[in-house]
């Protein structure tokens, strides 16, 4: 069979041509050997390693929460989880009131998270759609905040926060935190991409400006709002320097200053490492949560685009 020949007809009579070696094994059904894929094993064996250096400080931290004090210090470290993480984590929630902690940053960051896209989805709505004088000029004076880093807006802020009686209030903890110039950037670029003759539809249609926006931006715009949502909730969720600055009382605090109640004020006192990571590993556990719960709304929003 590795002379094999075709013959192919022609004017001039029967003329024979060799056929490719692939054509040949195919004929012959012998199976084609088939390399090892060794690209492909390298680039997952790059990936879990990745994962693992990412995840390994927090499967740390998790071990470190269910041992004992004794076993946090030990050296070798232990590297399994021990039997005491019901303790750690009763013990942490009691001393911390992880309760109240947790229930103020979800409130601080939802209301962070929706303020910034309610505010940034009207604002880059009216600049693309709405023609105005110095729209243009609008615009960029929002994008120039970007130029303005936080410490140095926090004087201004807090006078006006203490001028209004918002300080220890949740709505001093948030409606400062609200305007984003870069989900406003975001929106807009967005909205330049859609046609105008989406637009043209949607007049000739009788359709006003709020019911475009709710019947048509909105349901385009879902990816966009499921990703920012995520990063604007972690965002406020993470947020130290202005709670810290702007509640006086135990009950407003939220979850990442609370968690400095678990750390020993006497410097006589060892740390209580095993409590306070058990306090990190609860405080991480919401922001995880609102992750995988937009990452539906996401794909959806992914695929109804698509459609």
């Amino acid at each position: 069979m590795s002379d094999a020949r075709a013959t192919v007809a022609s004017r001039a009579g029967v003329l024979t041509v060799p056929l490719p070696e692939v054509a040949t094994a195919e004929m012959s059904g012998s199976p084609r050997p088939r390399r090892f894929p060794w690209g492909t094993v390298l680039v997952h064996g790059g990936l879990l390693l990745a994962v693992a250096v990412l995840a390994f400080p927090l499967y740390y931290a998790f071990v470190i929460s269910t041992q004992d004090l004794q076993e946090v210090v030990q050296r070798p470290p232990r590297l399994v989880p021990s039997t005491h993480l019901v303790a750690n984590y009763v013990e942490a929630w009691q001393r911390s009131q992880m309760g109240r902690l947790l229930v103020n940053s979800m409130i601080v960051a939802v209301a962070i998270a929706v303020g910034k896209i309610v505010i940034s989805v009207l604002s880059a709505f009216a600049i693309v759609y709405f023609h105005f004088r110095g729209r243009q000029l609008i615009f960029w004076g929002i994008f120039v905040t970007l130029m303005l880093p936080i410490p140095v807006r926090i004087l201004p802020t807090y006078e006006v926060i203490g001028t209004l009686g918002w300080l220890n209030s949740y709505a001093g903890l948030t409606v400062p935190l609200m305007a984003s110039a870069t989900a406003t950037f975001l929106f807009r670029q967005f909205y330049l991409t859609l046609p105008n003759e989406l637009t043209e539809a949607a007049q000739l249609d009788g359709c006003g400006p709020l019911r475009f926006l709710w019947s048509f931006l909105l349901p385009l715009s879902w990816a966009n709002l499921a990703a920012l949502f995520v990063v604007l909730f972690i965002y406020g969720w993470n947020e130290y320097f202005w709670p810290l600055i702007i509640t006086n009382t135990e009950e407003m605090r939220t979850v990442v200053i609370g968690l400095e109640s678990l750390i020993p004020r006497s410097g006589t006192e060892l740390p209580t490492w095993n409590l306070i990571m058990a306090g990190a590993m609860m405080a991480l556990l919401p922001p995880v949560a609102v992750i995988l719960m937009m990452q539906r709304w996401f794909v959806k929003g992914l695929v109804e685009t698509e459609k």
